[in-house]
């Protein structure tokens, strides 16, 4: 996290959550591929999803924002798009249909989908 976005997450604290049935399947991929993390994807492959990675598979970068961890698993979006939702807590959900991207769910037939709620920020 970088500048004033790791400011204003600091006084935010945990902005996302995970349904039940993503965290079961989160807890399927770990038993196969070890720890994992999200990056809430900007509009590459699947639009705007939650990509699933390998720990250490996917490059976090300097303007990425750690927003909370679901399931064992770090979350990161990108400070631009973190700017765009950060008055929203986000939640990790599984739907059925396979994605375009190369999220690990993606041969389960299912995938991760966010949904967000528009959140108390405190007169902010």
């Amino acid at each position: 996290m970088v500048g004033n976005a790791a400011e204003e997450f600091s006084r935010a604290g945990q902005r996302v959550s995970i349904t039940d049935e993503a965290a079961a399947m989160v807890r399927r991929l770990r038993a196969i591929h070890g720890d994992l993390m999200f990056h809430q994807s900007g509009g590459c492959c699947d639009g705007s999803s939650p990509m699933c990675y390998p720990l250490g598979e996917f490059r976090v970068g300097a303007s990425d924002v750690h927003i909370g961890d679901v399931g064992g698993c770090p979350v990161y979006i990108g400070e631009r798009q973190w700017r765009a939702w950060q008055h929203t807590d986000l939640i990790i959900d599984l739907v059925e249909g396979r994605g375009s991207g190369f999220s690990l769910e993606a041969p389960e037939g299912v995938r991760f989908v966010t949904r967000s709620v528009v959140c108390d920020t405190g007169g902010e």
